[in-house]
């Protein structure tokens, strides 16, 4: 199991003048269980984040990546089988986090177990494809799978997730049918996509950004509704008359019933980061959009999310099945 401690992270980071706690109350080390392998979203969320969070609270945060099952594996474990002493939290990816359960029967945890802290980060979801692609517009992309229905490979970050349900939707909306490649995580999505293994990727832009600019990775569209400062020549599927707006956002949660003390002071420093102007910058450098939703908030866009793709996935199931 790949362990990364945040203090190592924060070598990356400049010193700033962040306010540092006394000490967090529930510990000197909190454990962050991820459910996806390192580097695809989550990580960059932890790379981040965490270096920050160790200063804000005085304390060593220890990714543990637990791959698996489309994430459910880390929540389960965070749900049921975590101490709520503080000491452990995970990033927790919606709609992926409540598409899990919804989905599937025999995955059995659900956000009532949780503890929402914060919501970090909402990245928009976005189509690439390997450099030397002979799509080199999203019509061509489009043109291909009708042409070839089924037959053109497109990856996504796990069966559930914001990049399954957007293959889905651009397929409803186009009217096209793509084969669907599920990964471990956005990571080995993108790397497969670089790699000519699959011809397309359903990613998130924070994730690919880096890839796309360095000419690796060329992107199709994106899922905004407008054109983003980042990639200004990549259009939206709004532009090509699909309401496809979609993506990812992702967060930090723990278990339920964690101890008061610490919620509060979890959830403190997570608002600090709104002001935080170098916390600001370096998301912006890493194309990372700041979304930051904290405590009963936070738990309430889980539970418009879960109404929202219950919904969702009643229309889709019959079709998905086939």
């Amino acid at each position: 199991m790949k362990l990364l401690s945040a203090s190592v992270l924060a070598v990356a980071v400049a010193t700033a003048p962040i306010a540092v706690h006394a000490e967090y109350s529930a510990g000197d080390e909190i454990t962050v269980l991820q459910g996806f392998k390192a580097g695809g979203g989550s990580d960059a969320l932890a790379q981040l984040t965490q270096p920050f969070l160790t200063k804000l609270l005085g304390v060593d945060m220890v990714n543990q990546y637990i791959p698996g099952a489309a994430g459910a594996i880390a929540w389960t474990r965070l749900a049921k089988q975590s101490k709520n002493d503080g000491g452990t939290v995970s990033i927790t990816n919606t709609p992926m986090l409540v598409t899990n359960y919804i989905m599937n029967d025999a995955i059995t945890y659900s956000i009532d177990e949780l503890t929402p802290i914060a919501n970090v980060v909402t990245d928009p979801g976005i189509i690439v494809v390997p450099s030397d692609s002979p799509f080199k517009t999203v019509e061509d992309l489009f043109a291909a799978a009708k042409k070839n229905p089924g037959r053109i490979t497109v990856g996504n970050s796990g069966v559930g997730g914001d990049d399954f349900f957007s293959a889905i939707l651009v397929e409803q909306a186009a009217g096209v049918k793509f084969q669907s490649v599920p990964f471990q995580g956005d990571g080995p999505s993108a790397t497969a996509a670089m790699g000519g293994k699959i011809d397309a990727s359903f990613n998130n832009l924070g994730n690919v950004y880096g890839f796309v600019q360095s000419g690796d990775l060329r992107a199709l569209a994106i899922f905004t509704k407008e054109r983003v400062d980042f990639l200004p020549d990549v259009p939206t599927l709004v532009e090509k008359d699909m309401n496809v707006v979609a993506g990812s956002s992702r967060g930090y949660s723990a278990p339920a019933g964690i101890p008061e003390k610490a919620r509060e002071e979890l959830i403190a420093a997570f608002e600090s980061l709104k002001t935080n102007e170098e916390f600001k910058a370096i998301a912006k450098e890493r194309a990372l959009v700041l979304d930051i939703v904290t405590g009963d908030d936070y738990l309430q866009m889980m539970k418009s999310m879960e109404t929202d793709y219950k919904k969702i996935w009643k229309e889709i199931k019959s079709d998905v099945a086939k």
